[in-house]
């Protein structure tokens, strides 16, 4: 009998196609691409920088910068680089923040409150869309300072990442929750 026969009969493993169905699925969105330009002694070299802004839409999200030649390498790049800078955070029941909370980067200051359940994502520019792929559905944000889309959506980061729930604080403070 022919061993290779018997081994053909076995179903193959594809790990690629398992490895694909384990990772979860993130929502992307790009927040900007723009055409940059570095001046040289020959003349000017232009290249483009992607801002894109991924997450599960259960409190993960992850905001990435990345520069390359043309429109699609930048996008992936600018992906590969959110999916390292994730951060995660807690939700209510009612897909909101659990308290009030203040971010700040550069010039950019970004405050955040929960919102009661229907009143849905009250912002604007990418702090609207920072908060809509994380998963908050009711909260209203107000954006101060700069105009910087990018200086914006990593306060909101900032912001999120700060948020604790009752139980955390209650751990640190050595106390039950009653």
């Amino acid at each position: 009998m022919n061993i290779d026969r018997i081994q053909s009969n076995k179903p193959k493993k594809n790990f690629r196609r398992n490895k694909q169905l384990q990772e979860p699925k993130f929502i992307e969105r790009l927040i900007k691409i723009s055409r940059v330009s570095k001046v040289t002694k020959g003349g000017k070299k232009l290249s483009f920088r992607g801002i894109v802004v991924i997450g599960d839409g259960q409190g993960k999200v992850g905001i990435g910068v990345a520069k390359a030649d043309d429109v699609v390498n930048a996008f992936k790049k600018a992906k590969t680089d959110a999916r390292k800078n994730l951060i995660t955070f807690p939700l209510t029941k009612s897909s909101s923040i659990p308290h009030d909370t203040i971010g700040e980067f550069g010039a950019c200051k970004i405050i955040m409150r929960p919102a009661p359940e229907g009143s849905g994502v009250i912002a604007g520019g990418a702090v609207r869309i920072v908060l809509e792929v994380a998963g908050v559905k009711n909260v209203i944000a107000k954006q101060l300072g700069s105009n910087n889309l990018l200086n914006n959506a990593r306060a909101t980061s900032f912001g999120l990442n700060q948020l604790t729930t009752k139980s955390e604080v209650a751990k640190k403070r050595n106390l039950t929750l009653q």
